[in-house]
């Protein structure tokens, strides 16, 4: 079912594409431009009627699908953010189609911002694809004003050659280090150096009185302070409740649990593991001996619904 999130800009309105929709797509591509670097083009109107209803039986990942381009409640275009067709692995792919009578004005840059911060912003995907006629060279020079990486090129979609294009996610607002002040440095390691271990982190920084560990480009302190205030850390207190940590699956998380009591960690809401976040959320919950708290999430798309 193509049921995307609604996204706005500040002159768009994309939300999901409708079967009510489908007479003004076609309106749309009567214009033999719309469709000038298709193998077939969509001026006649029963094609564009077939390809809205493909659209329309998106079955793939939530929060992917197609869209319509809206202006002043006006469709102007239409836009995709799906699993690739063409390239291997089934990557994530964007493309756009904008009126004619609206180019010129900025409008299929605005959108495809928008589709491209989406997915990998809202969707935290790895990577966003596009690819490209190779004639098309005003939609090429979008896409690399939006940060694409042209990586090579092949014939695709039965209309010749096309570049391929990728735009990857952008360290701009991700956490940059996380501090933890903790009473007892060697407690604080056979705990945290544990577990980030087991999660792929590995040492990054040791000086006396602390220790970090990094994965990718962010870092994690604990640190015994010689400024602390206090001997304990009290999770319900103001401030830092737990952090919580991505796991590739539920059987990781099964197996990390099974182990965490070896290494300073008792659980913590046993008695609904693994559900004691809901029932579409595969998780466990520990705490260490000084009272911080971790949450370890089985990622999405593991098969984590509670069985019926």
């Amino acid at each position: 079912m193509n049921n995307p999130p609604e996204l706005v800009t500040a002159r768009l309105r994309l939300r999901a594409l409708t079967e009510a929709d489908t007479e003004a797509i076609v309106a749309l591509f009567a214009d033999p431009a719309m469709s000038a670097h298709f193998a077939v083009p969509l001026t006649e109107p029963s094609r564009v009627r077939a390809m809205v209803d493909r659209r329309l039986s998106y079955d793939g990942p939530a929060g992917m699908g197609h869209w319509v381009i809206e202006r002043d409640g006006e469709v102007i275009g239409l836009a995709h953010l799906r699993p690739s067709e063409e390239l291997p692995g089934r990557v994530p792919e964007i493309g756009y189609y904008l009126s004619r009578a609206h180019g010129g004005q900025g409008l299929a840059t605005e959108a495809a911002s928008a589709l491209l911060a989406h997915g990998l912003t809202g969707l935290g995907l790895s990577s966003v694809w596009a690819l490209v006629g190779e004639s098309n060279v005003a939609s090429q020079n979008l896409v690399r004003r939006l940060g694409f990486l042209d990586v090579g090129g092949g014939d695709h979609y039965g209309s010749g050659p096309h570049r391929v294009f990728v735009a990857l996610p952008s360290e701009h607002g991700k956490p940059h280090h996380i501090e933890l002040w903790v009473p007892d440095l060697a407690r604080a390691e056979e705990s945290w150096g544990w577990l980030l271990g087991e999660l792929g982190w590995r040492e990054f920084q040791r000086w006396p009185a602390g220790v970090s560990w990094k994965h990718g480009t962010t870092y994690l302190v604990v640190e015994c302070s010689p400024a602390l205030s206090g001997e304990k850390h009290e999770r319900t207190n103001p401030g830092l409740n737990h952090l919580a940590l991505h796991v590739e699956s539920p059987d990781r998380v099964d197996e990390l649990v099974a182990k965490a009591v070896e290494h300073g960690w008792s659980p913590m809401f046993a008695e609904k593991y693994p559900y004691a976040g809901g029932d579409h959320h595969y998780a466990a919950y520990l705490e260490n001996t000084d009272g911080f708290e971790v949450e370890l999430v089985a990622q999405q798309g593991s098969d984590v619904t509670r069985p019926g």
